[in-house]
């Protein structure tokens, strides 16, 4: 009896051993590799091994879920090919330098949960297919030289929580999409050259807890109804050019006191209601 037990485990395990990847989902991993100088990465891949033992990699029912290959010397442009990966539920490049621009054939990850090719040289748009990506959870694109404006389908990312965009060069107005996204908890979109104002409709934004606006170039009424985000814990729109009268509570949740720049470069602090009823004065 112990035998046979043996003899069932050793035929489990050689299956487990032939069980691998599709050839579609390993080709497009070696793309990956070879279009991002892979023979100069800090951990390499040895192609000639499973893919299950690729540095980064990992499978779920021989399916790619998840490629972490974070601070890992990728150089190079993430190929088209990657939009094979249709099982994939997390990509996450950080802090490496990959060049080029996102590749529109990403829109057909339609698993992923977890986006983040922050800290890296990418240029040009967000590609608009990003917006199909209907469980995503958290997109990360910070410190890159992404430019263009923000996709207008930006609010169909129902399940968004984090939106990390700062250090690029994103122009325009803050599409009114983006107010529709009630999942999100962190909004970061300082260090741009946004324009146009911030609209009374992030009312709707009731999970946010961290907004960053910081160092663009918006205009207009601060809106009060900021107050009313119960878990905005986190905020920071100053050096922008907004104007008009800010409530002493948004005043103090600001983390540089809603500091903004006038029309000639200079850093003046907004006008605090001296009494409650000043925020209703101000609205009407």
């Amino acid at each position: 009896m112990k035998n046979t037990a043996t003899l069932f485990l050793t035929f489990l395990f050689s299956l487990s051993m032939l069980a691998e990847v599709s050839n579609a989902e390993k080709d497009a991993l070696v793309k990956l590799y070879e279009s991002t100088n892979g023979s100069q990465w800090t951990v390499k891949w040895d192609l000639s091994s499973p893919v299950s033992n690729w540095y980064g990699i990992k499978l779920q029912d021989d399916k790619v879920v998840s490629i972490n290959l974070t601070n890992n010397n990728l150089v190079g442009e993430i190929p088209a090919a990657i939009g094979n990966l249709v099982y994939l539920q997390e990509l996450n490049t950080h802090r490496n330098k990959i060049s080029g621009t996102i590749p529109s054939a990403i829109g057909n990850l339609k698993a992923l949960k977890v986006l983040n090719l922050s800290f890296n040289k990418l240029a040009g748009i967000i590609p608009s297919s990003i917006c199909k990506l209907s469980n995503l959870k958290d997109l990360e694109l910070y410190m890159n030289g992404l430019s263009g404006e923000l996709p207008m389908q930006i609010g169909a990312l129902k399940q968004l929580e984090i939106l990390s965009l700062f250090n690029n060069e994103f122009i325009g107005q803050i599409p009114n999409s983006i107010y529709e996204i009630t999942t999100l908890k962190t909004l970061l979109l300082n260090s741009n050259m946004l324009t146009g104002g911030l609209s009374s409709d992030v009312v709707n934004m009731t999970s946010l807890e961290n907004l960053s606006l910081f160092d663009n170039k918006m205009n207009g009424q601060v809106p009060f109804e900021l107050e009313k985000l119960n878990n905005l814990k986190e905020m920071n729109i100053s050096y922008n050019m907004f104007n008009g009268i800010v409530s002493k509570d948004l005043a103090a949740l600001d983390t540089l006191n809603m500091t903004m720049v006038n029309h000639q470069g200079i850093a003046v602090l907004l006008d605090i209601a001296t009494d409650k009823n000043s925020s209703v004065v101000a609205e009407d």
